[in-house]
Formats: C-alpha cells, sequence, structure tokens
C-alpha cells in the first residue's frame, strides 16, 4: 500500500540552487516512489541559523516504503551530497526533512511525524501550500491555519525552473 510524503528540501553551501535540483532529481530514482508535485524554489534566511540564504522546495511523493526506510533513503541522499552535521542548524550543502508521512503521528529517536518544527517554518508552509493547498498536518490541523505565524520570515519564491 503507498503512501503519500512531503519532504522538505532546502541547501545554503556550495550551489545551493543546483543541489536541491539535484535533490529533487534524485527523489524521481527511489525505489518504489514516484514524485507526484514539486513546489516552486524559494530563497530564504536562515532560521535559528548562521550562514547564506537557503534555496528551498518541497516535494510530494508518492511511496510505499515505510517513513523509516524512506527517512533512511533521504539520508543517504543528504550524504551523497557532501552532508555534515557539526552542530544543530548548521549551514548544510543538503537537508532533506520527512515533513508528513499520510497520517502518521510518530515520536522515536530516529523520527518525529509531523516534522516537529515545520509549522513555524516560512519555508516550509509557503511550498507545501503551493503543491497541496489543502494540505492538512496530522495532529495540527490546516496548513494554511500556520501562515500567520510566519508572516515576518524572510522568503522569496523564485522564478526559476525547478
Amino acid at each position: 500500500m503507498a503512501g503519500t510524503a512531503y519532504v522538505g528540501v532546502g541547501a545554503n553551501l556550495g550551489n545551493p540552487l543546483e543541489s536541491v535540483r539535484a535533490a529533487i532529481a534524485a527523489m524521481k530514482s527511489l525505489p518504489l516512489t514516484r514524485l507526484l508535485a514539486s513546489s516552486s524554489l524559494y530563497r530564504s534566511a536562515p532560521v535559528k541559523a548562521s550562514g547564506d540564504d537557503f534555496i528551498n522546495a518541497v516535494v510530494r511523493l508518492d511511496t510505499a516504503l515505510t517513513a523509516p526506510t524512506l527517512l533512511r533513503h533521504l539520508q543517504q541522499i543528504e550524504l551523497d551530497f557532501g552532508r555534515e552535521r557539526p552542530f544543530r542548524n548548521a549551514p548544510r550543502t543538503l537537508d532533506l526533512d520527512l515533513l508528513i508521512y499520510d497520517q502518521q503521528q510518530t515520536n522515536t529517536p530516529s523520527l518525529e511525524l509531523p516534522h516537529p518544527r515545520m509549522i513555524d517554518r516560512a519555508f516550509v508552509l509557503l511550498p507545501l501550500l503551493e503543491i497541496s493547498p489543502n494540505v492538512h498536518i496530522p495532529g495540527k490541523g490546516a496548513a494554511q491555519d500556520y501562515l500567520n505565524s510566519v508572516v515576518g520570515q524572510s522568503i522569496e519564491r523564485l522564478n526559476l525552473p525547478v
């Protein structure tokens, strides 16, 4: 049985624009997975982090992988792009966050669903709502209900192909 997953994509080291595009292309090759939609690219200032602006997007996947297995594949893609985790919120060559997986609510040391900070981030909410305007966040409600809380965050939709 396939599930719907939303993945946040971001980068601010190296060539973040190309990294985000290549990561989206890499997700098209995941086993038992089909890319259903990809948002526009967005530029956003780091939130509670340092470094250059991020390039961000959100994708919607149809997958027969379980959430933990999908997360392991996403982490492997990050490693393939040179992702390091020297400290929390460090600048990164690539960040792939499993935001939502169906209506699952999970809280384990390796996976928390829905992503615990997604409702606080314009760089997640705006691209997410672009591809799924009526999406509900498990245990939280309609994603659009959280837009007012991120209105002050710096974000710009880029007029560039994904």
